[in-house]
């Protein structure tokens, strides 16, 4: 099934899109998290490393924020390469993904 609202099932959509929030918030949470654990830990040998986390999960958040953002605009589960649903179980992996498996590749 896809995130795709239909007329038939609105309560089932607006479960998927709850559920879909709460992976959101969990991924936030544990960014964010990950962050601050970061910043606490002070200079170390590792410092090129802990600046690539970082940055990493900086750019995680940013994803984050937009999937909000596609929730709120209606896109959400829709690929941005090919304008097809994504499937349901790449969006419980990664909730923040703005791509279907074949246009996430040809992306990299």
């Amino acid at each position: 099934m896809s995130l795709d609202v239909t007329r038939a099932e609105p309560h089932l959509h607006e479960a998927r899109l709850h559920e879909a929030r709460q992976r959101l918030d969990h991924a936030r949470t544990s960014r964010l998290a990950q962050l601050q654990a970061l910043d606490e830990s002070g200079p170390s040998t590792d410092d090129h490393l802990s600046a690539v986390q970082k940055t990493a999960m900086e750019r995680v958040l940013k994803e984050i924020e937009a999937a909000f953002a596609r929730i709120e605009d209606g896109t959400y589960g829709t690929c941005l390469g090919c304008a097809k649903p994504v499937p349901p179980e790449r969006l419980e992996i990664l909730p923040y993904t703005r791509y279907c498996v074949a246009c996430q590749r040809r992306a990299a």
